[in-house]
Formats: structure tokens, sequence, C-alpha cells
């Protein structure tokens, strides 16, 4: 490689589990990560240069900081880096690191130097690691090299495509391409699981689309916009591309529950029999292969193992639910870290929850139910009546 005249900066993405796959399925899906990367930043305003040598991707652009941001909230990303890329000698290298540490590290402080080598000839990374160590050291008095619990960590790599420095990285979500695995359609509702439940999703590589069944005056007056703005925040994590959201009015449900006096212990159960009803019609025209819920084990008692076989039965298509094992905490933790817990969310409440709902619906009384209710002349109705939102980057377009 010619060696460059002047350091440059550069974005360096990582990726994990894709570099685990057989050369076809890898490359296949370092494309879609390339095109879904490429149209997150041609749709933020960045004009970019694309490198991708083996086991990284490497982006030229103004303002590196601002790219790398929007690249961490790429599915497929493990983590990103700002580096100045040099000429690949250990030389070159230590100048670029020494000029990086000054501008952030000073005495006292305890430093670090982690030295990689992506070929075999030359120093091996330990001896790299010590030899740019010994210079920042040199530099920079009244340091303390520390390589257990450092407060500063600087990394040095050699690789073909030349020398890179950095000292941070930008912690992404890992997991698989959004794209990649096909599309699902998501239960939507206004509060703490389903958002996560579809944020797990598309950090599977499904491209989501969401599904919100607005109960109207049988729903707490903040339960609508709550579910939009949960729809509009997880549009912010498939950055470049278009989050679509399907409403149905299912107020005509529960007032026909009303009305002829269905038993109030099943109304939990016959109400999301209805909404997978509802879900299941409707992949058929958006395409999904699946649909996906916030469910999981005994959270509340629609959720028991009974109940949630005989709600399961109300669908053939596969309804995926990926906190099923969760418990609260954990799932209120990821809420916070993706950014759709929300403290003071208003009334969400439901006023079709019975006090005493069914812990272990039968099929037969809930079926029964469902043809004293018309269930598929219902569901017509409210399939007629849909309204699409749509997200992108965290705006309602």
């Amino acid at each position: 490689m010619e060696k460059r005249l002047e350091p440059e900066k550069v974005v360096m993405v990582r990726y994990g589990e894709l570099f685990l796959k057989s050369d076809p399925v890898k490359y296949h899906f370092i494309g879609i990560l390339l095109r879904n990367i490429r149209k997150a930043l041609e749709t933020a305003g960045h004009s970019c240069r694309f490198e991708s040598p083996r086991g990284r991707i490497f982006i030229s652009g103004e303002k590196p900081e601002e790219i790398a941001g929007i690249i961490s909230r790429v599915f497929g990303v493990v983590d990103v880096s700002v580096c100045t890329r040099v000429a690949a000698d250990p030389e070159a290298l230590r100048d670029a690191a020494v000029a990086l540490a000054a501008a952030h590290l000073h005495a006292p402080s305890r430093f670090a130097v982690r030295g990689k080598r992506q070929s075999k000839t030359g120093m091996n990374s330990q001896q790299l690691g010590e030899f740019i160590g010994s210079a920042i050291y040199d530099a920079i008095p009244g340091l303390t090299v520390d390589l257990t619990r450092p407060e500063y960590e600087l990394y040095a790599e050699v690789r073909d495509c030349g020398g890179l420095v950095y000292d941070s990285r930008i912690p992404a979500p890992g997991g698989l391409p959004w794209g990649s695995q096909g599309k699902v359609l998501c239960l939507l509702s206004s509060g703490i699981d389903s958002p996560v439940a579809s944020w797990l999703a598309m950090k599977r590589g499904c491209e989501v689309s969401h599904l919100h069944m607005d109960g109207g005056r049988w729903a707490g007056g903040d339960v609508k916009t709550t579910a939009i703005e949960n729809h509009r925040r997880l549009s912010l994590w498939c950055p470049g591309a278009d989050l679509q959201m399907i409403v149905t009015d299912a107020e005509p449900f529960y007032d026909r529950m009303q009305e002829l006096r269905i038993p109030a212990r099943l109304r939990c159960v016959l109400c999301k029999r209805f909404m997978l009803r509802a879900a299941g019609s409707l992949c058929g025209r958006e395409g999904a292969q699946a649909i996906l819920t916030g469910e999981n084990i005994g959270q509340v008692a629609s959720q028991t193992l009974a109940n949630l076989a005989v709600i399961s039965d109300a669908t053939t298509v596969p309804v995926l639910r990926p906190l099923i094992t969760y418990d609260k905490e954990e799932t209120v933790a990821l809420a916070r870290r993706i950014g759709t817990f929300m403290e003071k969310p208003g009334d969400l409440a439901c006023r079709a929850v019975p006090r005493m709902p069914a812990t272990s619906a039968m099929h037969e009384a809930v079926r029964e139910s469902e043809a004293a209710l018309g269930i598929g002349e219902l569901l017509d109705a409210v399939l007629a009546r849909v309204q699409y939102v749509t997200a992108h980057n965290g705006k309602i377009l």
C-alpha cells in the first residue's frame, strides 16, 4: 500500500455475527448492511466513500463524528470508531497516537495502548502496543501504565488498508441487518412491552411494520397518541427507512361485546384473539410472514400458558413473542436503553378490562362467544377502515 502523506479521518464500522456465516450468506448480509448504512447517511445529507476490506467497513466523509452517531443505530453494526488513518508502519502510528493522546490524556491518569496487527510480519500486537505506549509515556509526563483498569485506552491497528489510531468505541445494537430476515407485523400498544418486542425483532434482521388497534372510547385518552409516539421513537432505529403503522378502529368490537353481554371474564382473551385475527388478515396484505407481540408468561391474566394457547389458535400465521421469558425489570431496562420508556405516559387505561378475567379460558366458551359476536363480520368492518402512519428518522410524516 502507498504511504499516505497526511493523516485522514475515517469511520470504522465493526460487525460481529455476520462474520460467522458461510461466505455466500456473509457477503449477502454485508451487502444489505452496506445498503442500509448508505441509505441512513444519504437521508441525513452525507455524501461518503465506502471501503469494505475483510471484517470492517470504512467510511470517509465530512463530519465523521456525526456519521458515526448515525451508524451507531444501524442493526448489524457492533460498534463504531472515528479513526485517524495513516501509513501502515509503526512510526506513523506512533506519531498519530501521541497526537491523539495529547489532546485527550492528562496527568495523573492511568492509560493503556491496545495494539493489533492483521498481518503476521513485523512487530506483533504486544510489541506494537509497547512501542506506542512508551512514546506516549515519554511525551506526557506523570502518566501511569495500567493494562487492567485504565482510565484512558488508545487503540492502534495495522491493517491492509493502513494504520488506524482511535480512542473510543461507540456501541451499536449488533444483531442482523434490517430487512435480511423478512417482514413481520407487530401489535404495537401504548405500553412498555410491545415497543421492546418490536426493537428485538428489528435487531434480528426483521423489517417491522406496526399495527395499533384503536379502542376509541374504551381506551384511555392518551393510548393512541402514546402508541404513535412509540412508533415514532422506534423509527430512529431504522435510519433512512420508512416505518409503517396501521391504525384500525376497534371500537365496534368492544361495543358489540357490551351490547351482547359477553361474559366479562372472557373479554381479554377475546380481545387478544380479535387482534391476532386482524393482524393475520393484514399480514397477507402487507407481505408479512409472522405476527409479533409483547406478551410474556404470566404477566397478566391473558398471558397464562393456558390462555396463550387459546389466543394463538385464532390465527394460522406464526406468532413471535421475543419477551416470553423476560422479567418486567429486564423489559423496562431495555426500554430505557432504546428510548421508548416514558416516565409519565398519561391515561393508558383499558376500560374493557374486567375485575376478574379468566386465567384459563375454555376454547368452547370462547368460540361460542365469537359466534354470537359475528366475529367475521366485525373483522371485515374493522379492516375496511384503516389509516397508515409513516415515521421516518424520528418524525411522523
